[in-house]
């Protein structure tokens, strides 16, 4: 196996830490974005057609501004709109499953002897992209099956047990400890099961519809 290229993204980056509330937030950009650009509080409210006492209330977090107020500081402050809401914290979705509780589903194309219990979800979020993980077990009484093909990129960890698994025209042995990465838009799926149970952990990722 060759040396991949070193990784440029940096998993210990840290941001800057954000304001849970939007009011605030929004205030305080704008604020700073004025002091950046050397303006005073009665230049920007006279580029916005706000009172001088209107924008002191939105930068100090006091009042809601409307879409239409937080266009027009946008545009005074020569920004994107949506740099105005850069310093507000969304909360970021985490889901915990204990061992032997995630939740039995049943997939399209679901086998006899055939167990997916899906490890979490997260729903609608600001990645664009949706991760299904599975713990897929198959017994002695699992039913050989077509090959899968969607779309999105999966990963296979082989917990225990033997298969070969097909991607594409290829036939891999997975034994535990080994994984799979691939595009999952080429036809895939256990081919040959050879030492039983088989459990292993699937990650499906694919692009969160728009």
């Amino acid at each position: 196996m060759t040396k991949p290229e070193p990784l440029k993204q940096d998993p210990h980056a840290l941001r800057d830490a954000r304001e849970k509330n939007l009011e605030v937030a929004i205030g305080r950009e704008v604020r700073a974005l004025r002091k950046r650009q050397r303006m005073t509080g009665a230049d920007l409210a006279a580029q916005t057609g706000l009172s001088v006492g209107m924008l002191s209330k939105i930068e100090n977090g006091v009042i809601s501004p409307s879409l239409s107020t937080i266009s027009a500081l946008a545009h005074a402050l020569k920004v994107p709109l949506v740099q105005l809401f850069s310093g507000y914290e969304e909360d970021k979705g985490c889901m915990h499953v204990k061992a032997g509780e995630g939740v039995e589903i049943e997939r399209a194309g679901t086998r006899a002897g055939h167990q997916y219990h899906l490890l979490g979800h997260i729903g609608s979020n600001n990645s664009g992209v949706v991760v299904e993980p599975y713990l897929i077990t198959l017994t002695s009484e699992s039913d050989r099956f077509p090959t899968f093909q969607h779309e999105g990129i999966e990963m296979l960890y082989v917990i225990e047990g033997v298969m070969d698994y097909r991607h594409g025209d290829r036939l891999y042995r997975l034994d535990p400890g080994d994984s799979l990465l691939f595009d999952s838009d080429a036809p895939h799926g256990p081919e040959a099961l050879i030492t039983f149970p088989i459990r292993y952990l699937s990650v499906i990722t694919y692009p969160q519809a728009g």
